[in-house]
């Protein structure tokens, strides 16, 4: 047996918790009050990463600075929790537990809930009142040096200056449209020199810092901001061995950067000045189909620095955050299998799990969702399933090959089958979504200079079910 137990017993733990998160409320999630998510650059917020930012009305934090979380919007939504209603900007999770009337599938709600810096706070929380985050992820920026095909101009500086450019694309929805941007006011921030959110965050660091168990920095790609290093600066300089610290980053970007962000990580980690460190990186297919998703990415320099942060950094770890979508399906399983290989690598009687693989689904936008897929895909996620079922963990040292995967990591894979298969079945009509799908390719090819045929020709009949409506 492991430290995280049997896979039996490690299930029936978190079915435990869930009941005793029900007890509270059934719609009731730790994460709206203890997770937040801040975007400095446009001046949103919101508390786990699955519902949309709200915007941070200005007049908020010239009261208060800690609005940067504690929004009036946001204690409306823990309101409704406490109450036992279902927020609508949750369902995510929702719809998760809905697929599953049986209760073997678990939400986020759930996982998050359960998860160290959110558990200590179960029996704390009794009002929707402002409350200091114990897990924070913040982005200074939207400076970024990719384009991935699901994100949007006010993360992605490249994707902004493709809009300002080419305008949106023409979907049904006008994806990427600056229009939304600039009737919110997000648009001038984007391109101010002094951003007020930036200076609200400066404002409210050295209260913040001490509660906080788990600190994420995100982007834009955060290792071209300056603000990055400024607080890897600050952590060095006041250390906190009880503080998990996480850096989101794509591994692309010029070596000398790199080699700057290694250095400094190792010095913090030299000095015992944090808990723990791990990277968030995201994939979610190989290789050239890999790079049509994520505009930017070099599948191979990717891969090159995920060895390069598990070698270089003292006691690193590393998560793949793979936002599984409809371009994930025709390669994914050699995908997982490249991350057993890491895996494998970097596994050792000291270290068991050096690195982890997180799979969301994609959803939104909906042309690029996994609803948009017809039939004769299903059983490519089925298997899948069963690939990493068939490389699960054991609980015996030494494994076969280091390690495999874990079943919390195969709950996820799960759950994708589950949502998929849940919407075959109702027989959804996505002819709109499918029809955005072609136009939206069409125009990343021409825009581009890519050409989705070439990189998934085992698509073309679906592309063309798509195209032909």
């Amino acid at each position: 047996m492991d430290e995280f137990g049997t896979a039996d017993q490690r299930r029936q733990q978190v079915k435990d918790f869930r009941q005793q998160l029900n007890a509270v409320s059934p719609s009731f999630c730790l994460a709206k009050w203890k997770q937040v998510t801040v975007h400095l650059a446009t001046g949103q917020t919101h508390s786990c990463h699955h519902p949309a930012p709200h915007h941070i009305p200005l007049k908020e934090i010239a009261v208060d600075v800690t609005a940067l979380h504690n929004t009036n919007y946001k204690k409306q939504q823990r309101e409704m929790m406490l109450a036992g209603q279902r927020p609508a900007e949750c369902g995510y999770c929702w719809r998760v537990e809905d697929s599953d009337p049986n209760g073997e599938v678990f939400s986020d709600r759930v996982m998050k809930s359960m998860d160290s810096w959110a558990l200590p706070h179960l029996e704390s929380i009794t009002t929707p009142d402002k409350v200091n985050p114990s897990y924070l992820e913040v982005s200074f920026s939207n400076t970024c040096n990719f384009k991935c095909s699901y994100c949007t101009p006010e993360a992605s500086s490249r994707w902004l200056e493709e809009v300002k450019q080419y305008g949106p694309y023409p979907t049904s929805i006008g994806f990427n449209s600056l229009d939304w941007l600039k009737s919110q006011n997000k648009y001038p921030i984007l391109e101010r020199e002094v951003n007020p959110y930036v200076d609200a965050f400066w404002t409210w660091w050295p209260n913040l810092y001490p509660d906080l168990e788990v600190l994420r920095i995100t982007g834009g790609e955060p290792l071209l901001t300056k603000n990055t290093f400024k607080v890897l600066d600050y952590v060095l300089e006041n250390p906190r061995p009880d503080l998990e610290l996480n850096i989101n980053s794509n591994l692309c970007v010029p070596d000398e950067l790199i080699n700057k962000f290694v250095d400094v990580m190792r010095r913090i980690q030299d000095a015992n000045a944090v808990k723990s460190f791990k990277l968030y990186t995201s994939c979610e297919a190989k290789g050239a189909r890999a790079e049509y998703i994520r505009n930017g990415l070099n599948y191979n320099q990717w891969l090159d620095n995920c060895h390069r942060v598990l070698r270089d950094i003292p006691r690193a770890k590393l998560t793949v955050m793979s936002t599984y979508n409809a371009l994930s399906v025709t390669s994914y399983k050699e995908f997982l299998e490249d991350m057993l290989a890491i895996r494998c690598e970097y596994s050792n009687e000291q270290e068991r799990h050096p690195m982890s693989v997180d799979i969301p689904y994609l959803h939104w936008p909906n042309h690029q969702s996994i609803n948009i897929l017809s039939n004769e895909f299903l059983p490519m996620v089925a298997d899948q399933v069963s690939y990493m079922y068939r490389n699960q963990q054991i609980t015996h040292w030494p494994p076969l090959c280091g390690m495999g995967y874990y079943d919390y990591e195969i709950n996820r894979m799960e759950r994708v089958y589950r949502v998929l298969a849940d919407h075959l079945n109702k027989n959804i009509d996505v002819s709109t979504n499918r029809k955005d799908f072609a136009i939206f390719v069409d125009e990343h090819d021409r825009r581009r200079g890519t050409n989705f045929l070439d990189t998934f020709p085992e698509m073309e009949e679906f592309y063309r079910l798509c195209k032909n409506g």
